[in-house]
């Protein structure tokens, strides 16, 4: 629905569109009026932005078009206005976009203000429109046909006439509304590859079967090229300005490439806000830092539950890893092996001090996690000394988790000896080192944050893994002549 693309690194083709209107002020007040390109198939408009010194803009919609006004009560000198878009093209979109365009297929806004055809001109566009209607048979053909006539090189007598007061275009127009169907001029430009000042170019609409068909005039032929970006309809010139004198204006499009998950959000901004809004993308930046980390923890349980129940690693509790995993982001991996390893190793030297004190179970937890914290200052301000800045990071372990680690530790090497206690603290360093590899794939971090439903599929493994009691890959050894035997 969104059109979220798989790929993080995969890019978008955007144009930065800008004009430029630059005016000598009459010392009084000055107000400017341009048309400015709205979301039309097969273009969306994202973002914009109006640049004038101290000038006030408001907008309007005119029939089909917009228009941008710039005032300000008191100017003079040399006055520089501009208007910037950011232009994003629509690629397979078609069905939704055109109910995003609904409101500009209807054909109330079809004339564009084309000026009144008197006299002579008059009689000359309904005796050329009588003498095509009877070679055509429908409005394309009529349409084409008028084209042809107008654009070659000696034209007719009607024609040369018509061309003398107006464009070929707007008298097209005329000549297609005097037959009952709406129609009018579009003006816009081309979207180039190349970074460059562009031209308007002009091409008409027929409202023909509830549509706006386009006509190329170059080409003569139906439909546009899909790098034509229409600004505005009708004859009405592309801005006027009162308050002003030695105008220049200047119009420019250069392509652009931006990630194709930018794209898709700003598209999604304008054509399907209410569908945005359940995406984590609706979140403030912040909080999306936040949802970053956090929608990875599920796949790193899912992981956990692979080595544990399928391979048969050994682990210190069931979410040590993942937490401790969550750590090595910040201390990366070689890092925070090292100062994991150095805090279990001093905290169980602790531990295994305070056992002669026979201390209740509260309070010698509590006690280890102080010292916990102070081993933690102690690395922490040597590593500083030492200009080892990755020793201050060992601030990010989880104080509780590696106060339960060396507590856990030490029962089991109490209990089954400290060959367990070390095979459990290396499974549990393997199974957090694998966890953080695969929470730092850029493309896991994008899927699962773009596709959070993923989370379902995730899920629905795990409750099958739930109910595997078949051997663990690290048991297949030990139960291989009990295999023999069966």
């Amino acid at each position: 629905m969104l059109g979220f693309p798989l790929n993080p690194e995969s890019t978008s083709e955007v144009w930065n569109v800008e004009s430029r209107i630059s005016f000598q002020a009459t010392d009084g007040p000055v107000q400017v009026s341009m048309f400015t390109p709205k979301s039309i198939l097969p273009y969306i408009i994202t973002t914009e932005s109006f640049i004038g010194q101290e000038y006030g803009v408001t907008e309007k919609v005119e029939g089909p078009n917009r228009l941008v006004t710039w005032s300000k009560r008191q100017a003079e000198g040399v006055q520089i206005l501009y208007y910037r878009g950011i232009i994003r093209q629509m690629k397979n979109w078609e069905t939704e976009f055109q109910q995003f365009t609904d409101a500009l297929q209807q054909p109330q806004d079809s004339q564009g203000n084309l000026p009144t055809l008197e006299g002579a001109f008059l009689q000359a566009a309904i005796a050329l429109l009588a003498e095509v209607k009877k070679q055509t048979a429908d409005t394309t053909s009529l349409t084409l046909s008028l084209i042809r006539r107008f654009t070659k090189i000696n034209p007719d007598s009607y024609e040369a006439l018509l061309l003398s007061q107006q464009p070929a275009e707007q008298a097209i127009a005329q000549i297609i509304t005097l037959n009952g169907t709406p129609a009018r001029v579009v003006h816009g430009i081309e979207l180039s590859r190349e970074a460059r000042t562009v031209n308007l170019k002009e091409w008409i609409e027929v409202f023909d079967e509830d549509t706006w068909v386009p006509f190329d005039l170059e080409e003569v032929k139906t439909g546009i090229p899909d790098n034509y970006l229409s600004w505005w309809r009708g004859d009405a010139p592309l801005f006027h300005i009162d308050g002003g004198k030695e105008l220049e204006f200047r119009l420019s499009a250069s392509p652009n490439q931006e990630k194709a998950i930018q794209a898709a959000v700003a598209r999604g901004m304008v054509m399907n806000p209410a569908w945005l809004k359940f995406s984590l993308f609706s979140l403030p930046v912040e909080k999306q830092i936040v949802y970053h980390i956090l929608i990875l923890i599920p796949v790193g349980a899912f992981l956990l539950v692979l080595l544990r129940n399928v391979v048969g690693l050994k682990t210190f509790g069931t979410f040590m890893p993942i937490l401790i995993a969550l750590a090595f982001r910040e201390t990366q991996l070689l890092w925070g092996i090292t100062l994991f390893s150095l805090l279990i190793a001093l905290g169980l030297a602790v531990r295994f001090y305070l056992e002669h004190l026979k201390l209740l179970l509260v309070p010698r937890l509590a006690a280890v996690l102080i010292v916990v914290v102070l081993m933690m200052g102690v690395v922490s301000v040597l590593s500083h000394h030492l200009g080892i800045e990755r020793g201050l990071s060992v601030a990010l372990f989880p104080m509780v988790i590696v106060t339960m680690t060396i507590e856990r530790m030490s029962i089991v090497w109490d209990e089954r000896g400290p060959g367990e206690a070390l095979q459990q603290a290396t499974g549990s360093l393997a199974v957090a080192s694998l966890t953080y590899l695969l929470m730092s794939l850029e493309t896991m971090d994008y899927v699962f944050f773009t596709f959070p439903e993923l989370l379902l599929i995730l899920l629905a493994c795990t409750i099958a893994l739930g109910r595997y009691t078949g051997y663990r890959l690290l048991e297949v050894r030990r139960f291989q002549e009990l295999l023999k035997s069966s």
